[in-house]
């Protein structure tokens, strides 16, 4: 018995599982008080994405790194049968039902993102051209354009920045960055004629949630209120009234972290952010010790998208960001943004165990 548990543990870096276990456990406690009725919901999420995380973390990165290409085909592939043939659901064509299973695509492309990127910089380390990180650019656009089109703006922003950061992290020249950054800021007017109406809706709503109080900036206020009622120590667990009384919407999912200030205010706020933030410098310094280019770029690009996940999440909570649908990592109801972030983690686990040996 106590070789198996010693087989099972062998893979699993020690500060990584104990940062996102106490990340669990806060949103397990967070959901017992926002939406009870979900909790072993919640656990069967958990428990499925913790095997995925152990399984994850025994592949080799140079078996992911053969992986990388074929999976990127069939996600692009999931994502064109989404367009042509997916289920339509609140206005968006997201989900692709299989007959055995209903699946989202766009959620595989957050991991398979990186992971192609990563590889095709693997592949051309000894010299990167402009034209390389122009190819590259075309491999992150095709799967972001499928996912801006069904539409869901905030998978779209995470798979964006998923790839931007691998892109980045092989060493795109500021210079190309700057000028991106221009054509950006220029585009914008066009950008704005291209958004849906319920987007352009919640820019706005950004900037003036009390134009439509009880409509389009009822999310906005309401979270805003919760946050600021936790004052410094907050009112409590399970006494927190915007959740309560049932004020705050999306309280299990998007606005969980409203709940968590509501009731443990200012401190617990900060002590959350806290954990992310040694979260976000583990999983650097794994990226750090990686042991080729393939596993460094992989690396880095999935700590970052857990800090893009957490910054947007409760930088939209509190009325900072519009709001984009991206759950708080670890801590929102759900299952399969939680299985991808834990696939996420067992892939730095498995860089970490194999940080040592010489690829190539």
């Amino acid at each position: 018995m106590r070789s198996l548990w010693a087989k099972f543990i062998a893979p699993i870096d020690g500060p990584l599982m104990g940062l996102v276990g106490l990340l669990l456990l806060v949103a397990l406690l967070s959901m017992a008080s926002a939406s009870p009725g979900r909790m072993g919901t919640q656990l069967a999420h958990v428990a499925l994405a913790l095997v995925v995380m152990r399984v994850a973390a025994q592949i080799p990165p140079q078996r992911l790194m053969a992986l990388a290409p074929p999976l990127y085909v069939f996600g692009v592939l999931l994502l064109v049968g989404v367009a042509l043939f997916g289920d339509i659901s609140k206005g968006a064509r997201r989900w692709l039902d299989l007959g055995f299973i209903r699946v989202q695509p766009s959620e595989l492309m957050k991991i398979a993102m990186p992971l192609m990127l990563a590889w095709y910089f693997q592949k051309h380390e000894a010299m990167l051209r402009l034209k390389d990180y122009a190819i590259a650019a075309i491999i992150l656009l095709i799967p972001v354009a499928l996912i801006v089109r069904q539409p869901d703006l905030g998978t779209s922003i995470l798979v964006f920045a998923a790839g931007f950061y691998v892109i980045f992290l092989a060493g795109l020249p500021w210079k190309v960055i700057l000028g991106l950054t221009a054509t950006a800021a220029a585009a914008a007017p066009f950008a704005w004629t291209m958004l849906h109406d319920y987007q352009r809706q919640r820019i706005l709503m950004l900037l003036d949630p009390e134009k439509d109080p009880l409509g389009k900036g009822f999310h906005i206020i309401q979270s805003t209120i919760a946050i600021g009622s936790g004052g410094i120590l907050g009112k409590g667990w399970g006494q927190g009234t915007q959740a309560q009384l049932e004020f705050l919407p999306e309280r299990h999912t998007d606005f969980i972290f409203a709940v968590h200030a509501e009731e443990l205010g200012l401190l617990g706020s900060l002590a959350l952010i806290v954990l992310y933030a040694f979260l976000i410098g583990r999983g650097l310094s794994i990226a750090v010790k990686a042991a080729n280019l393939f596993a460094r770029l992989v690396a880095g690009a999935i700590t970052l998208i857990f800090f893009t996940y957490a910054f947007v999440n409760i930088g939209m909570v509190s009325g900072i960001l519009p709001v984009v649908g991206v759950p708080l990592p670890f801590i929102s109801y759900g299952g399969t943004a939680l299985v991808t972030l834990m696939l996420g983690v067992g892939i730095l686990m498995s860089i970490h165990k194999n940080r040592m040996l010489v690829q190539k």
